[in-house]
């Protein structure tokens, strides 16, 4: 009895939703078991690990079959992690869905997340649950050399049925960011919840061996944001071949245009967006970032369409429109066909490097934040690089604080260094 009575009022709370208005975000308005209606701003969604990191850097190349004089630290980490909190050091009010034990690394994660003032409502907490942990062996450079990786909790714990008790929060996000740790019955839940109210979601590959799960719910996909190497992966998987190749990495590399290198890669794109994703976003390091869609401009516009702005966003939006006006591209109605792919580069900016193990995860973080805050997918992926830029500059994954004049200015000399690679015809 009881449990039918939750259900009918789970029914009525979710459909007293107020209408957005513009620039004051998503008001969702929930019927408390007391009778009360609490009103309160809607979160994007982020579902995945959250991970303690063991970084090891070596003062000096190291050799191998012996030690190496460096630094060991602890750092917080985590794909789903890292974003979620860049998401909310950029204004935004992320709802985290992931599961911790009650251990040593899970200690130090969860106070953290309550020290930022996050909800902890959805992330489980057990002591049957061993928390997640990497360690990361970096190069002199800050590159990652080797890992090695105990995520096991993270396929083990994070059910669909767990997942399930927080469908209202998935149901009213303005965006549904999910990493490839999930297991697969995972990823489909999640995704069916964000489709029944038609939530854009955010797929991360988080590496070349988990980015193969987005078969299972690639028609759900409205973002996807592989490097290169994780992009041919999916590649070969949605086309059920093995046809594309990671690009050769050598010195002739280095003498490649921007138009060359996006040649490379424009076949493995297209397989992705011929699969139904709308914006693919693909890292090439020190070579910048692709984005790219169908058609032409106003095809990218299609993916952010009915997302909800997060009106604590506010400052960003007023900073970032003030220096970087939306539409930057436009494109005659002819080649706006959904035959076309069109794909515009953008360059990497010059960094002091500390390290680069966050660096991926901030730019989706910084992009999934300005677009809930309303820029247009070009303004945003120019915020997220700006935000990559202060993680590399950082000796953790997210920074501690983001100056938000900073952000802007790099954000705008990536905006406008911007430029159209690719609007073609596909065969």
């Amino acid at each position: 009895m009881e449990k039918s009575a939750r259900w009918r009022l789970d029914c009525i709370s979710r459909h007293l939703v107020l209408p957005p208005q513009a620039n004051h975000g998503l008001q969702q308005v929930l019927l408390l078991s007391n009778g009360q209606v609490k009103s309160e701003e809607a979160e994007p969604v982020v579902i995945g690990g959250m991970v303690l990191d063991i970084h090891a850097t070596p003062s000096i190349p190291a050799n191998p079959r012996t030690t190496t004089p460096g630094k060991v630290s602890y750092v917080l980490g985590g794909v789903a992690r890292n974003v979620a909190e860049c998401i909310s050091k950029l204004g935004a009010k992320p709802f985290m869905i992931s599961a911790l034990g009650l251990d040593m690394p899970g200690n130090l994660l969860l106070e953290h997340w309550k020290s930022s003032g996050l909800s902890t409502e959805g992330i489980w907490k057990h002591q049957n649950i061993e928390t997640p942990v990497v360690c990361n062996v970096l190069d002199v450079s800050g590159e990652l050399a080797a890992a090695v990786a105990s995520v096991e909790a993270i396929e083990n714990f994070l059910t669909p049925e767990w997942i399930q008790q927080f469908k209202y929060n998935i149901r009213s996000a303005p965006v549904l960011m999910i990493d490839a740790n999930l297991n697969l019955s995972a990823l489909k839940a999640s995704c069916q919840l964000a489709a029944e109210c038609e939530i854009p979601v955010w797929f991360e590959p988080v590496s070349v061996a988990k980015s193969r799960r987005i078969s299972s719910v690639v028609k759900y996909v409205t973002f996807a944001s592989p490097n290169e190497d994780e992009l041919v992966a999916m590649a070969n998987n949605l086309s059920g071949g093995n046809v594309y190749r990671p690009i050769e990495r050598n010195n002739s590399r280095k003498k490649c245009s921007t138009e060359t290198l996006f040649h490379m890669l424009k076949s493995a794109v297209w397989v992705l967006l011929e699969k139904g994703i709308k914006i693919v976003v693909v890292t090439v390091g020190s070579d910048g970032v692709f984005l790219c869609s169908r058609g032409g401009p106003s095809f990218m516009r299609i993916g952010c369409e009915g997302i909800k702005q997060y009106a604590s966003n506010g400052e960003l939006f007023n900073t970032m429109t003030a220096s970087c006006p939306s539409n930057l591209f436009s494109s005659p109605p002819d080649s706006e066909r959904s035959s076309f792919l069109f794909a515009v580069h953008f360059p990497a900016l010059p960094a002091s490097v500390v390290r680069l193990t966050g660096a991926g995860d901030c730019l989706v973080g910084g992009t999934i934040a300005s677009i809930c805050a309303g820029l247009d997918v070009v303004q945003s992926l120019a915020v997220g690089i700006a935000a990559s830029k202060a993680a590399v500059e950082a000796e953790t994954n997210v920074p501690s604080v983001f100056n938000l004049a900073a952000i802007a200015d790099d954000a705008r000399s990536v905006y406008l260094a911007a430029k159209v690679v690719f609007h073609q015809s596909m065969p």
